[in-house]
């Protein structure tokens, strides 16, 4: 069978695989059959990949199928999870104006209704950057802002709404009524409502009441650009004030400094619930705080460069690990304030640990509250369900040709970087937004204006989110969670890429965990799984991921994918960790990995620490700490990790032993690094290498070692070449190849039996 470009196996099939189960169940109890907005009459056309002008009265009116008035409850709404109900819509007349839609507002004195509507945030060049999808600092102008007007202390209100017939701010300041504060719309058909109120102050709750032109249709909807929220299951907005004095000043300027410089780059991911929790206080997960009292240290203590949270935005259900954002401004409350999390991540900085955060652009949940058809209509999600429904989470899809949308997520993006100094921003499910027939079946999907599958909206978007971010913060990273063999991921924008720094590889990691999975007896047949990903290797800049994914859904931990007894297991683990740090390409490690969790994750408990106390778990513990420090000390490791001049096979012909051995190369000759893979669990003795330098190498890393949990069969001293020419190289070496091991040698020059005539460059 011919292989992928991305791997040998299909990874991460277009077919929900993934964090699909995860978030199928943050859909709340809603069946994919009242999820489902029933089939729009007729095909809509497609917007074009960018649209140079977008109405803000135009968004495909929409109500509920019954036309009938839809009973909400009075006051602050008090669900749990499994209460939130979907309604599903069908097409209706084209709106009729703004102007006719707040005379019951405005029939009522200023000083009755003790709203102020002369002030406002917004100019005349915000609202045409909204409509043209270009404002990337709606964080500053939309949502709740405390300030002052009049003489009066009080917080100013703007929400978009533009098929709203009245919106209302209802809260704990005026017992969550929902006709005392209503605001009132723009002249400007903006479809943004604003108002001040004074006396209300950071730390009180509110929501808006939205009652839509369509059918009588009504709702209570959180701020889509609230910064704070309640915690779940409560989902009320809260006013917040979002100052902070930082201390990583340190940190950004040199990070600025390493713009276009090599660096090596191992990232941490974690899940902020769930890396470690309070047994005695009711098994409860750490809090922002708490996590900034021990994580810098134990990151800084392992030598990884950066931590990589799964999503900290607000999220109402802990089942969906965070990837079913409801507030996209908000830091998830279950941990702490928005300061809280500033001061987490302020802390890493001072460690010298960079912070990437994971991002959701590619759906979002139907929860009432959240930003599924928010004022009656289809407003930030695509009204035709072949472009606007995901069929594997129960969740909405953006519409990606609405600027104003576009918009909304870029300043989204932006605002994480801005506010919370983030160094990174990992984008989840690229796949899903790239391809309209991602994970549908024939009929289920439109092509675009061109006939072809590929998502030109979404395309648009990505390119303008990477050459915004790039433009105001070109010292941060985006990396793309990308699984086909979509091309020039990472190429500029100029050049017709997508514009990340980064990209998931994801074929390097199914064919390398298949490989390792293989009984080691077979593995001679199987040789390619582990060779193949050096083909495709420098296509694009890539980063090795060992995450959350490969260990959830009955996949097991990686220990337990290990075959063999025990001492093979954990054998095969340190192989498997010292090929991938030698391997080019940035590294991910899902948190419990370094220390060989045996159990599945599980978002509801901590890892399980108590393991360390035994020596085959410290000692890959131990293994992981050398490798990221001597990721970083070697700099052939990382000087050329996205350019083929860095890596040199020495042989992959010996399948029979199942041994891989290669270079990688730094600007100097001296940096040169020879990394020999001895697979199965036999030692080799006088085992003759090809090398292209005469002088001595020495084992600078051994996974074999006693002190990671070996045998310790190693090769003591430096090893001394002889002009015996060897895999078509000049001078050769003799070593031990240790069981089940890989190990790492460092060229010494001048030092050998004769003078150097093959040099590598």
């Amino acid at each position: 069978m011919a292989k992928r470009t991305e791997g040998k196996e299909d990874q991460e099939k277009l077919t929900g695989t993934g964090k699909a189960a995860g978030r199928r169940s943050a859909a709340k109890g809603v069946t994919p059959d009242a999820s489902v907005p029933p089939e729009m009459p007729g095909e809509q056309p497609v917007p074009k990949p960018r649209a140079t002008r977008s109405r803000a009265n135009t968004a495909e009116p929409m109500a509920p199928a019954t036309g009938e008035a839809v009973p909400v409850k009075r006051g602050r709404p008090r669900k749990s999870p499994g209460t939130e109900q979907v309604i599903p819509p069908v097409a209706l007349p084209e709106a009729p104006p703004v102007a006719a839609t707040v005379a019951a507002a405005e029939a009522k004195p200023q000083e009755e209704r003790n709203v102020y509507y002369d002030v406002s945030r917004l100019t005349e060049f915000d609202i045409y950057l909204f409509r043209e999808g270009k404002h990337f600092t709606l964080y500053e102008k939309l949502g709740s802002h405390p300030m002052e007007h009049a003489g009066s202390q009080g917080t100013y209100f703007a929400v978009w709404a533009p098929n709203a017939e009245q919106v209302s701010v209802m809260g704990d300041f005026n017992h969550w009524n929902r006709e005392s504060h209503p605001l009132q719309v723009r002249e400007d058909h903006s479809g943004i409502w604003e108002g001040f109120i004074p006396d209300v102050k950071a730390g009180m709750l509110y929501k808006y009441h939205i009652k839509s032109r369509y059918h009588l249709y009504h709702v209570e909807k959180s701020d889509p650009f609230a910064f704070a929220r309640e915690m779940p299951p409560q989902t009320a907005s809260i006013i917040c004030d979002m100052k902070y004095t930082w201390n990583d000043e340190a940190w950004l300027q040199n990070r600025k400094q390493l713009i276009g410089k090599s660096q090596p780059f191992s990232v941490y991911e974690l899940h902020v619930g769930s890396w470690r929790r309070k047994p005695e206080d009711n098994n409860r997960p750490l809090a922002y705080r708490e996590l900034a009292e021990v994580l810098p240290a134990y990151v800084k203590e392992m030598g990884f460069t950066h931590v990589e949270f799964m999503p900290v935005m607000y999220h109402p259900f802990n089942g969906s690990w965070g990837y079913q954002v409801t507030g996209y401004f908000a830091a998830a409350s279950l941990y702490g304030s928005p300061q809280d999390l500033m001061h987490l991540i302020d802390a890493l900085h001072q460690e010298g640990i960079g912070v990437i955060l994971d991002w959701v652009p590619s759906h979002f949940p139907t929860d009432e509250h959240g930003l599924a058809y928010f004022d009656g209509t289809h407003l930030y999600e695509h009204a035709d369900p072949r472009k606007g429904y995901h069929p594997d989470w129960n969740s909405y899809i953006f519409n990606y040709g609405r600027n104003e949308v576009r918009s909304f997520l870029i300043s989204n993006a932006l605002f994480w970087l801005d506010r919370y100094h983030a160094d990174g921003l990992r984008v989840d499910a690229v796949a899903s937004m790239l391809y309209l027939d991602y994970s549908r079946k024939h009929g289920e999907w439109i092509p675009n204006e061109q006939g072809g599958r590929e998502n030109l909206e979404a395309i648009s978007f990505i390119k303008d989110f990477n050459e915004a971010v790039h433009e105001r913060f070109p010292d941060v990273q985006t990396i793309a969670e990308e699984s086909t063999a979509w091309p020039a991921v990472t190429g500029d924008v100029e050049h017709g890429g997508l514009g990340f720094n980064m990209k998931w590889m994801m074929g390097w990691m199914h064919d390398t965990l298949s490989y390792f999975s293989t009984d080691p007896i077979y593995r001679r047949y199987h040789q390619g799984d582990i060779t193949f990903s050096m083909i495709y290797a420098f296509s694009e800049r890539y980063m090795l991921p060992l995450s959350h994914d490969e260990v959830v859904h009955g996949k097991g931990s990686l220990i337990r994918k290990m075959p063999g007894d025990e001492w093979q297991r954990f054998a095969n683990l340190r192989a498997l960790y010292a090929y991938m740090y030698a391997h080019p390409g940035g590294k991910l490690m899902f948190m419990g990995g370094e220390f060989a969790q045996t159990s599945e994750w599980n978002h509801d408990s901590s890892l399980d620490w108590h393991l360390l106390q035994y020596n085959n778990h410290a000692g890959v513990q131990q293994l992981m700490r050398e490798l990221n420090h001597l990721y970083r000390q070697e700099t052939s490791l990382y000087e050329r990790s996205f350019d083929s001049s860095g890596f040199e096979w020495v042989d992959i012909a010996d399948t029979h032993n199942s041994v891989i051995s290669f270079l990688r190369k730094g600007n100097s000759p001296q940096d040169h690094l020879l990394v020999v893979c001895n697979l199965t669990p036999g030692t080799h003795e006088h085992y003759r290498i090809g090398v292209p330098e005469n002088g001595s190498w020495e084992e600078i890393l051994n996974t074999d070692d006693s002190r990671f949990g070996g045998s310790n069969v190693l090769n003591s001293g430096p090893l001394q070449t002889v002009a015996e020419p060897y895999h078509g190289r000049n001078y050769s070496l003799e070593l031990t190849l240790p069981p089940m091991a890989v190990v790492y040698f460092k060229y010494r020059p001048g030092t050998g039996i004769a003078d150097t005539t093959n040099a590598i460059g």
